[in-house]
C-alpha cells in the first residue's frame, strides 16, 4: 500500500444495503434519545469494556466488570482486572483522540496496555503471529515496514472521502493486518473503529459494539481470515456492518414491553450466563419443550434475553444472559 493509495476492498450491493439499515437504524436511535440515558450509557460502557476483554481471553463477567468500573475490588486473576481498568480508562480518554493521529493511537495503545505489555505506546520489533487452537492465523509484516504501513494507513484514513462505516471497517482490518503491535492489537483495532465511528455520530460513543463482535467471535476471526485469503477487506465490511447494525439495534432504548408471568419469571431468576440446563433447574422446570416455548422463545424474542453463541443457536456450550432491556424490565 502506497501513501496515496487506498487498501483494497469492493463495495457490494449487499454492503450498501447494510449502510442503509444501519442509517434507517441510527435515525430510530436518535429519535429514541439513545446516549441521553445516563443509566444506559453506562450499561453500554460495561458491555463494550466486557465484551472488549473477553474477546481476548479475559474470564471476568458483566457483573465483576461493572464492579470494578464502580471502583470495587473483584477477586480475579490481577491480569484481568489490568486489562478492565485500562480498556476503561482508554474509552474515557477516547474523547481527546483523533483517529488518523498516529500520537494518539500510541497514547491509546500506552493506556490499553500499561502494565499488560513489554513496551506499551510503541510499535513491535520483532516477528508476530496470531496463533488460535488449530494453529497459526496471520503472520503479520516484518517489523521494518510497521511504520511505514501505519503512515499509510492512517493518511488514507486522514484522506479518504468514504462512508464512514465503511472506512471504519477498513480501518480496523487493516490495522489487524498490520498487527503494529506486540499484543492489544485487537482491542485496540476495535477501539479505534469506535472511534472514527463516534465522530461521525457521537452516539457510537454509547453503543456497545464489541459486546456484539464478541457475541459474534467465531465469524470475526473467520471474516478477518477470509479478507486475508482474499487479498482484500470486503468480507469484514460486510461482518463489521452487520454487527454494528445489531449493536445499534440492541442499544435503541425501548418501550417496556409486555412480558408474560412466565417470561418475568425468568428474567428474575437468570443470573450471568446461564445453560439451558441451568434455566431449567433455577424454573423449577423439567419439560425442555415448555422451557423453549413459555420462557426462552418469548423472552428471546422480545430482546429481553440473547444467545452468547447467536451464530450457532444450538451448541452445546451456548449459554443465556439478560439484555440491557432485559434488565431494565426486571428492575
Amino acid at each position: 500500500m502506497t501513501a496515496a493509495a487506498a487498501p483494497p476492498y469492493t463495495i457490494t450491493p449487499g454492503i450498501l444495503d447494510l449502510v442503509e439499515q444501519i442509517g434507517e437504524a441510527i435515525g430510530q436511535a436518535e429519535a429514541a434519545g439513545l446516549g441521553l440515558d445516563l443509566q444506559l450509557r453506562r450499561e453500554a460502557r460495561v458491555r463494550t469494556v466486557h465484551g472488549s476483554v473477553a474477546i481476548e481471553g479475559n474470564a471476568l463477567s458483566e457483573e465483576q466488570v461493572s464492579a470494578i468500573l464502580d471502583g470495587k475490588r473483584v477477586v480475579g486473576p490481577p491480569k484481568d482486572v489490568q486489562e478492565v481498568g485500562n480498556a476503561n480508562a482508554a474509552y474515557d480518554l477516547a474523547g481527546d483522540w483523533t483517529p488518523a493521529s498516529e500520537d494518539d493511537l500510541l497514547a491509546a495503545h500506552r493506556a490499553l496496555m500499561t502494565e499488560l505489555a513489554g513496551t506499551p505506546g510503541r510499535y513491535r520489533t520483532a516477528a508476530v503471529g496470531v496463533i488460535g487452537p488449530d494453529g497459526v492465523h496471520h503472520i503479520g509484516p516484518p517489523a521494518y515496514r510497521v511504520p511505514g504501513l501505519m503512515a499509510d494507513l492512517l493518511g488514507w484514513l486522514r484522506g479518504t472521502e468514504e462512508h464512514p462505516l465503511i472506512a471504519s471497517s477498513v480501518f480496523h482490518y487493516e490495522f489487524e493486518f498490520i498487527h503494529p503491535f506486540e499484543d492489544g492489537n485487537g482491542r485496540l483495532g476495535r477501539l479505534w473503529q469506535t472511534l472514527i465511528l463516534s465522530r461521525w455520530k457521537p452516539m457510537f460513543a454509547h453503543v456497545p459494539v464489541e459486546s456484539v463482535v464478541q457475541a459474534r467471535q467465531p465469524e470475526y476471526y473467520t471474516a478477518i481470515e477470509e479478507s486475508s485469503r482474499q487479498g482484500g477487506s470486503t468480507p469484514f465490511i460486510r461482518f463489521m456492518l452487520g454487527a454494528i447494525l445489531a449493536a445499534v439495534r440492541q442499544a435503541t432504548p425501548q418501550e417496556t414491553p409486555q412480558v408474560t408471568p412466565q417470561v418475568k419469571r425468568l428474567l428474575e431468576l437468570v443470573n450471568g450466563e446461564m445453560s439451558r440446563r441451568e434455566v431449567l433447574d433455577a424454573l423449577g422446570l423439567r419439560d425442555r419443550k415448555w422451557l423453549r416455548q413459555g420462557y426462552l422463545g418469548p423472552a428471546l424474542q422480545a430482546g429481553l434475553i440473547e444467545m452468547t453463541r447467536p451464530e450457532a443457536p444450538r451448541a452445546k456450550d451456548q449459554r443465556y444472559r439478560l439484555t440491557p432491556a432485559g434488565r431494565r424490565v426486571r428492575g
